[in-house]
């Protein structure tokens, strides 16, 4: 009996753990990344407030860090035309669905008075380069915010 309920709870700890393939995308995404470029599923102008700090034009450029075995990280605003600096921040990567291979990835600012976090989907990871998208929808239509890094 004893043996069974040691089985039963290494069983219950392992299930509760990330999955290897969650695993794997933190390893990849750990290190330095550059937010190349920002673009928009529509055409047009938009004044779009990113992560409700920066706008695309401060964000574009701007560094980012991620250490994933504490699930932090920090990004700087480099435009000299923008609140320039570090942002801490906390990150997730839940997985959604193993065969299609796309996540959530959660972003959450340490210095959130609000408590807020933003869900982007994680549609792409290699060693080098990394595309984030963002749904929202914008009178009544999807819109779609793609976020791409490369790997410094």
């Amino acid at each position: 009996m004893k043996k069974i309920m040691i089985l039963i709870f290494a069983l219950t700890l392992f299930s509760c753990g990330a999955s290897k393939n969650v695993r794997s995308k933190e390893k990849t995404i750990k290190g330095n990344w550059v937010l190349n470029k920002i673009t928009y599923s529509k055409t047009g102008d938009y004044n779009v407030t990113l992560f409700n700090d920066a706008s695309k034009e401060c964000l574009e450029g701007s560094t980012w860090k991620f250490v994933p075995n504490n699930n932090t990280g920090v990004y700087t605003v480099n435009n000299q035309n923008c609140i320039a600096g570090e942002r801490e921040f906390i990150f997730v990567i839940q997985e959604i669905n193993e065969v299609s291979g796309y996540y959530d990835f959660l972003l959450k600012p340490k210095n959130n008075e609000n408590n807020v976090g933003f869900r982007v989907e994680l549609s792409q990871l290699s060693e080098n380069s990394m595309k984030w998208q963002q749904n929202l929808t914008v009178n009544g239509t999807p819109f779609i915010i793609n976020m791409n890094f490369t790997k410094q």
